[in-house]
């Protein structure tokens, strides 16, 4: 950490740029709707007379790119790959395809049940336990969502009178390393929740200077004696409605 992530490069040309392997499309849509949940993509593709009007390729195969239509505005709509890395690259390029505008969503660990109940989470900040971001921005140990986009979020989410928090959230790399101390230890930070992508997430952004509004909704349960997996391995689907729903909403208003 000490010799790698404390030596931010300012330069934006990299050897190798997104618009190096993306070319921008003319109308792209300018708000782009993202999740984890292929299930979820897939539901709401089926719904809303998606056309697919491009791909995000590597060689986990390609993801395809819809374009929907929500109260006469055009969105994207596509996949984020599990992890800070996969899902900042996926970011990258549906920039440099056109987006100007990101909602995100996904699902997170609860390390604080008590004060999250069943709340959507909307991150106020994030640990930047991962290594993405330090790629983006100098180093320091969190980063902050814009306060703009919490707002618009809230404005949404008591228009369709569903409960929420705004908290800091946890964003680590490696999801079988949260050991008992380190989860103390976030708790005691502040931390509401803990997940994989959002401080990266939040660094690509600062980085493009592209806004981006981001919620969860919490799955499994660390604030326990013992790991309460819940509806983690649901993805989402059971409630992927009310989810995307929101992000609809969150997407019109942005």
């Amino acid at each position: 950490m000490t010799t790698i992530f404390h030596h931010f490069c300012e330069n934006k040309h990299a050897f190798i740029n997104p618009s190096d392997t993306t070319e921008k499309i003319d109308g792209f849509p300018e708000v782009c709707i993202t999740t984890f949940s292929e299930g979820i993509i897939r539901k709401a593709a089926q719904g809303s007379a998606a056309k697919v009007i491009a791909h995000l390729y590597s060689a986990n195969g390609a993801i395809p790119v819809y374009e929907i239509e929500y109260h006469k505005k055009k969105m994207g709509l596509f996949l984020s790959r599990v992890g800070a890395p996969a899902c900042v690259a996926g970011l990258e390029e549906i920039i440099a395809l056109g987006a100007k505008k990101i909602i995100q969503f996904g699902c997170c660990g609860v390390l604080d049940q008590s004060y999250v109940g069943n709340s959507i989470i909307l991150p106020s900040s994030a640990v930047r336990d991962e290594g993405t971001s330090y790629h983006y921005c100098p180093d320091s140990e969190e980063i902050s969502a814009d306060p703009s986009s919490v707002e618009i979020a809230v404005q949404c989410l008591k228009k369709q009178d569903i409960p929420y928090i705004i908290g800091k959230v946890w964003t680590t790399d490696a999801i079988y390393r949260e050991t008992p101390e380190l989860i103390e230890r976030r708790k005691k930070q502040g931390c509401i929740a803990v997940e994989m992508e959002c401080s990266a997430s939040l660094a690509v952004a600062r980085f493009r200077n592209i806004p981006i509004l981001q919620f969860f909704y919490g799955a499994d349960n660390l604030d326990a004696d013992a790991w309460e997996i819940r509806d983690l391995t649901d993805y989402g689907i059971s409630h992927s409605g009310k989810y995307m729903a929101l992000a609809l909403e969150c997407a019109n208003a942005f």
